[in-house]
């Protein structure tokens, strides 16, 4: 459990030092674009795992979920990026 609040503590702290301001426009749009990047792989991710997670049972439901998290990661990435 406190694994878990010490990672989501290092998680939003680094989260909220990315979103700050950069010393020049070319380096605020290029940690704009990577925020973008990450945020559509993320967000690509975890709409990929719960559609395979709605399909299958048991071991299979696992192999589907992962397989929906890992193509909609990639795709989420392509279409963001």
């Amino acid at each position: 459990m406190k694994l878990k609040a010490i990672s989501l503590i290092l998680a939003g702290a680094g989260a909220l030092a990315a979103c700050g301001p950069a010393p020049t426009p070319q380096q605020q749009a290029a940690r704009q674009h990577e925020i973008a990047c990450l945020s559509g792989t993320l967000g690509g991710a975890l709409i990929g795992g719960a559609i395979g997670n709605q399909f299958g049972g048991g071991s299979g439901k696992a192999i589907l979920t992962a397989a929906g998290a890992a193509t909609g990661g990639f795709e989420g990435q392509r279409y963001a990026c």
